[in-house]
C-alpha cells in the first residue's frame, strides 16, 4: 500500500507543473527585424532586448505565458489585424497603426533616430541640413520623420537617392565605404555598434539633430488575451524590481520616469 501510495505522490508531482504550464494563458508577440530591440526574428535563436524582457516577464508570473511570434516590418499590421499575434512591443502609434483598432501603453523607454555620415575633414553639422543630392541607405519599412513618415520605398527614390535594406549595420558600412553619403540608425543601435567597433566612433560624423525621439509603447489588438491594466501592471512591477532598468541598461537605454 506504501508503495502504491508513494507512487502516487511522485506521479502527481510530475503531473503538477505540466498542468501549470498548460493552464498559462498564451499571449503571442510580434517581432520584427529591429536592432537592438529584436535581432534575427525570423531565425531559431532570435536575440535582443525584446528576447530577454519576454524572459523576465515569463519569470516574474505563472498567468501568463508571452510567446514570440515572428513577423516583418509591412505584414505586422496585417497579422495582428488577423490575430496572428496578441500585441507588439517597442511600437508607437504613428507608425502606419492609425488606421488599426488597438489599444496603447507608454512603456516609458524612448530612444531616437540620428543621422549618420562619414567623418572627413571640412564636414561638420551643417551637412545634415539639406539632403539634396546626398544617397541615403535607409532601413526597408521604416518610418522617418524627414520624409514626413512615409515609408513608400518608390516616393523615397522619387525625393531621395534612397537605398533600402534590412540591417543598420550593412548601412553604416555603406556610409564607411562611401557607397552612401547618410544613413539613419537608432542612437541605441549605433552606440552598441561603436562599443563592439571602437574604431568607428573617429570614422562616424554623428548629427545633433535628431530625425525623431519616439517613445515606445505597447499596442495590443481587440480581444488580446491580457488586458491593458494587465499589462501596465507587469509592467510595474519589473520597474519596481529594478529589472527592468537593469535590463534597458546592457541596450543603452534608459527609463524615461
Amino acid at each position: 500500500m506504501r508503495a502504491i501510495l508513494k507512487t502516487f505522490l511522485l506521479l502527481t508531482l510530475l503531473w503538477l507543473p505540466a498542468q501549470l504550464v498548460f493552464a498559462q494563458t498564451i499571449v503571442n508577440v510580434g517581432a520584427y527585424n529591429f536592432p537592438p530591440y529584436i535581432i534575427q526574428a525570423e531565425s531559431d535563436n532570435p536575440s535582443g532586448l525584446l528576447i530577454d524582457l519576454l524572459e523576465l516577464l515569463n519569470q516574474q508570473q505563472t498567468e501568463f505565458r508571452f510567446v514570440l511570434v515572428p513577423t516583418s516590418v509591412t505584414r505586422r499590421y496585417q497579422d495582428m489585424a488577423s490575430g496572428r499575434f496578441d500585441l507588439i512591443a517597442f511600437e508607437s502609434a504613428a507608425w502606419g497603426w492609425q488606421a488599426q483598432p488597438h489599444q496603447s501603453l507608454d512603456m516609458g523607454i524612448s530612444d531616437a533616430d540620428v543621422y549618420v555620415a562619414k567623418a572627413q575633414p571640412g564636414r561638420d553639422q551643417r551637412y545634415f541640413d539639406s539632403f539634396a543630392g546626398k544617397r541615403l541607405a535607409l532601413y526597408a519599412g521604416f518610418h522617418y520623420a524627414f520624409a514626413g513618415f512615409n515609408a513608400d520605398r518608390d516616393v523615397m527614390r522619387q525625393h531621395y537617392q534612397a537605398e533600402f535594406s534590412y540591417s543598420h549595420e550593412s548601412n553604416l558600412l555603406r556610409v564607411l565605404f562611401d557607397r552612401s553619403d547618410i544613413t539613419v540608425a537608432s542612437q541605441s543601435f549605433l552606440n552598441i555598434f561603436i562599443e563592439q567597433n571602437p574604431k568607428s566612433a573617429e570614422q562616424f560624423l554623428v548629427s545633433t539633430k535628431q530625425d525623431q525621439v519616439y517613445h515606445h509603447q505597447v499596442l495590443l489588438r481587440p480581444g488580446a488575451p491580457i488586458r491593458l491594466d494587465q499589462m501596465r501592471a507587469l509592467r510595474s512591477q519589473l520597474r519596481e524590481s529594478g529589472q527592468l532598468d537593469a535590463l534597458l541598461q546592457r541596450y543603452h537605454l534608459h527609463l524615461d520616469y
